[in-house]
């Protein structure tokens, strides 16, 4: 695959340009809580937004623009908490086409809710790898690294290292805006500085495992030879659980429980009786609050 091809080429010589930037995004902003909202300033800045993730070159290894990675943000303006400051959520989700198939995978899913910025008529984000003074262009670059760190993590094994690590110094330098989010250690489930620290720490070594194997080893094997494909993705599960024994708490396994427990559902509805149970048992462990769809793997 074209995106395998590129993680190698990455890690062989940094320095490689391809065709086009990496991501493919459509950004919305939803200012329906915002009564009177300027729909002006918002057309604006969607514009700004939607150029920025698009057309900045965010990594030296750029894809074919068929091979852009999918991804859609919502931003819903919560309050104008004063003039030209706003309070706002951030959704964001993006997928992965499943090798020789139609099939699309969901690589993430993830609702922050610690989102504030500034913004006002005529202003442009530019964007600087050696410093952060826009909390609005550090939340969008720290998540354009997420995405693209996971995308390529799915392909090759610690191939978004690299990424993640950009997203961890984007949160560090971010501690200087005072900002909500970027808060070291907070426990909270949404928060992006947790997220970074998550995604690079030595101890969450083991997602990066179960990510490569689950879809590369696992959905894209599934083409070739579903059963081998689907005893992948059973292994994934059981090494998710000894990410849990180890890290309970861990905000990856929200990420995990978003995107990947209906999918795990409905690959192993073809398994056996005996993998099924064992399946049901590590779920319902892990993700009680996905009972429903658990339920559905008879």
């Amino acid at each position: 695959m074209i995106r395998l091809v590129i993680c190698i080429l990455v890690l062989l010589c940094p320095s490689i340009i391809i065709d086009a930037q990496e991501l493919n995004t459509k950004l919305t902003i939803n200012t329906q809580k915002l009564p009177a909202a300027n729909s002006q300033l918002f057309s604006s800045l969607e514009s700004e937004l939607n150029q920025l993730l698009n057309d900045q070159r965010w990594t030296s290894a750029t894809f074919s623009k068929s091979e852009r990675i999918n991804c859609n943000i919502a931003i819903t303006i919560v309050a104008e908490t004063s003039e030209n400051n706003f309070a706002a959520e951030i959704q964001l989700t993006s997928q992965r086409p499943v090798y020789n198939s139609s099939y699309v995978t969901s690589l993430m899913n993830y609702r922050d809710t610690q989102f504030e910025f500034s913004y006002m008529p005529g202003l442009t984000f530019d964007f600087n790898t050696q410093s952060v003074d826009n909390n609005l262009v550090a939340v969008i670059s720290f998540y354009a690294y997420v995405l693209i760190g996971l995308d390529f993590d799915s392909f090759s094994l610690n191939g978004g290292q690299i990424y993640f690590n950009k997203a961890m110094e984007i949160a560090n330098m971010a501690q200087s805006l005072g900002a909500k989010g970027w808060e070291p250690f907070s426990g909270k489930n949404n928060n992006r500085y947790d997220l970074a620290v998550a995604l690079t720490e030595e101890s969450s070594k083991s997602f990066h495992d179960i990510w490569y194997k689950y879809h590369r080893q696992g959905l894209d094997e599934m083409s070739l030879n579903a059963s081998r494909g689907r005893i992948r993705v059973i292994e994934s599960v059981s090494d998710i659980q000894k990410l849990y024994e180890a890290r309970p708490s861990s905000i990856l396994l929200s990420l995990i429980r978003e995107t990947k427990v209906d999918e795990i559902v409905r690959v192993c509805s073809q398994a056996t009786t005996e993998e099924k149970q064992s399946m049901k048992k590590i779920l319902y462990q892990i993700f009680p609050t996905k009972n429903y769809s658990i339920d559905m793997l008879k």
